[in-house]
């Protein structure tokens, strides 16, 4: 059965966050707009432009509402998820952060480009800037088209400023392609916990991209975008006098990975944003003392973070920990009594993406009451 059918004559029960057949992706409604709106409101502050990205939530519903709020467009990990926000209506301002390469990508990027307004792709190689360029003409509408710049992972993206400027003359000499920008994310310092350490390390980067801006620049083409940044870093990149526009994303739910880490310099406490992503369980097996065993394991949960924090429904302290595909166990602190049979256990996301992405559904509570059930669109469009 799918969501809809076990869960759509919740909606507006009272109490019915209680009843939902677990495990289940839920979101905090009230927690997630005012995620949204304080990042909007930073942005506005600074006079920078917000393009989400949308690989975080895969969602339609959450974009259109990040959109209300200011946002310019959303960044795509994949052309999928392209594809999935474009099939719900979100038709304008999408980037593509990964380059599309293959012969049926490209097909499939130049379908798109003529069924939306300002789409735009990364480009890291001359060899893929041709093949674009021939597609293109043949689509008989121009593609945008961004250079991506290496932040130093060797991920993707040109490794120097010489190299964009050669990626530079080879977009120009194809017609059909038109130079949209530049695009930096620095992925290995979002998540250093430490603020000062944070901000050291981004200040290089953010030298460095500083350094192609200015050669691409004197070559007689000033990017006129700047894209990228992230929810670790833009409370810094913001300072830089770099960034147009912030591809921030996992603001929205706040998992683990960001919650230690201190987002605003005023300690990990007090960050600007909070969590609102979940996964409920319950607790399917009370055999052995001081341990319960939920229905939630690797099939509910990533795995490439610390174990969830245990957040509701068992003692304050308790302990989460993988018991395979299936179930995990909740230790209580010792002397504490474990939830019973049948409880509701409240764990909060430790890696949003990857967990997002083992879920059709997002449930949508506010309090105790289901309101909402908002399909995670482009769940599994990682091509």
């Amino acid at each position: 059965m799918t969501d809809q059918d076990l869960h759509a004559g919740l909606i507006g029960v009272p109490g019915s966050r209680d009843a939902l057949n677990t495990p289940v992706l839920v979101v905090d409604r009230a927690a997630l707009e005012r995620n949204i709106a304080r990042m909007a409101a930073f942005a506005a502050e600074k006079g920078i432009k917000l393009r989400p990205h949308a690989k975080t939530h895969k969602s339609v519903d959450i974009a259109k509402l990040q959109r209300a709020a200011g946002a310019v467009g959303f960044c795509c990990a994949k052309l999928g998820e392209a594809e999935a926000l474009a099939e719900g209506g979100i038709t304008s301002g999408l980037l593509i952060t990964s380059p599309v390469v293959s012969p049926p990508a490209i097909a499939r990027l130049v379908a798109l480009n003529a069924a939306t307004t300002d789409l735009m792709v990364v480009v890291d190689h001359p060899a893929n800037v041709a093949a674009l360029g021939e597609a293109a003409s043949g689509g008989g509408k121009s593609l945008k088209v961004v250079i991506d710049l290496d932040p130093g992972i060797h991920r993707t993206g040109v490794s120097s400023p010489d190299a964009a400027i050669d990626l530079l003359k080879a977009i120009q000499s194809q017609p059909s392609l038109l130079y949209a920008g530049l695009q930096c994310y620095c992925g290995m310092q979002q998540h250093i916990e430490g603020f000062a350490d944070r901000k050291g390390a981004v200040e290089e980067r953010g030298a460095y991209i500083r350094s192609v801006v200015e050669a691409l620049s004197a070559a007689g083409a000033p990017p006129p975008i700047v894209t990228g940044s992230g929810t670790g870093s833009h409370r810094i990149d913001a300072e830089l006098g770099l960034f147009t526009e912030l591809q921030v994303g996992s603001y929205v739910f706040m998992d683990d990975q960001y919650l230690v880490c201190d987002i605003a310099g005023a300690g990990p406490d007090q960050s600007p944003y909070e969590p609102s992503l979940f996964v409920e369980a319950r607790v399917v097996s009370a055999n052995t003392p001081a341990l319960a065993t939920v229905d939630a394991g690797y099939k509910a949960l990533s795995t490439d973070a610390d174990p969830p924090k245990v957040v509701g429904g068992a003692p304050e302290g308790s302990r989460y920990f993988f018991m395979g595909d299936e179930h995990g166990a909740i230790l209580p602190p010792p002397g504490q009594t474990p939830p019973a049979l049948g409880e509701r256990v409240t764990l909060r996301a430790p890696h949003c993406d990857p967990t997002v992405n083992l879920y059709d559904t997002y449930h949508v509570v506010e309090g105790d009451t289901l309101v909402a059930l908002w399909p995670v669109s482009a769940r599994g469009r990682s091509r």
